[in-house]
């Protein structure tokens, strides 16, 4: 079974006073976190959309599930965890618990704050998980990357042609991706910074995926002005 997993976790300091996380926010006349949830929700290999949310969003996300999903009781909403991989093994826990675990179980996970995503990119990351077991989708990156380790002076500046910049889904299958972040050492884990990187600490191949530059991650209140022109635009038909 193939499973959607919506981290909804954050509380988006960045995005500056807004009084709710950034997910909650409306951008034409709908919350973030539903212009994404409706791109998983109408693809038909999902068993279900599972989003994950603080424990005090619970009952408000549920709400805006009834009001804007035609079939709510595809989405479940369940609580995320003190940080981003907690949050999508708790995701994990609900599937075992509700549908069982096995080598063929695949997490397609997305950030909610990525309302642009594509039927292609959800479709190519369900793909590359069943056949590669791992998966990340990336963009080439197209400015210099630099490397500072002291905040005041370049250390590296690594071959621009090797390097990517990481988006979402990152795609895995689930029993796998349990295994693997339960045998890591508590220091293991805080050093991650996405689940991908639970299974480079172990030497094991994630494949690339092709992303969209608009396929952008809303942080800054810059962000929502450049997601209403996108939205306008309609770029991410496919």
């Amino acid at each position: 079974m193939i499973f959607a997993v919506i981290v909804a976790g954050g509380i988006g300091s960045r995005m500056g006073n807004l009084g709710k996380p950034k997910q909650y926010v409306n951008i034409k006349g709908k919350p973030i976190i539903i212009h994404t949830l409706e791109k998983f929700y109408i693809n038909s290999a999902f068993e279900k959309v599972i989003v994950l949310c603080p424990n005090n969003w619970v009952n408000h996300t549920k709400d805006l599930i009834k009001k804007y999903i035609p079939e709510p009781d595809r989405v479940a909403v369940v609580v995320g965890g003190a940080t981003r991989n907690e949050t999508i093994m708790n995701s994990l826990d609900y599937i075992e618990k509700n549908y069982g675990l096995d080598d063929d179980t695949i997490v397609v996970t997305h950030d909610s704050v990525r309302p642009f995503v594509t039927a292609r990119i959800i479709e190519e990351n369900i793909d590359a998980a069943i056949k590669y077991g791992a998966c990340d989708t990336v963009i080439c990156a197209t400015d210099t990357i630099i490397e500072s380790t002291d905040d005041e002076t370049i250390s590296r500046i690594p071959n621009r042609k090797y390097m990517y910049q990481g988006q979402t889904p990152q795609s895995f299958k689930a029993l796998t991706l349990k295994n693997l972040y339960n045998s890591l050492t508590q220091e293991e884990k805080d050093s991650l910074t996405d689940a991908a990187k639970i299974f480079s600490i172990k030497n094991m191949p994630v494949h690339l995926v092709k992303g969209e530059v608009y396929n952008i991650k809303i942080t800054y209140p810059y962000d929502l002005r450049v997601a209403g022109v996108l939205l306008d635009e309609d770029m991410t038909h496919d």
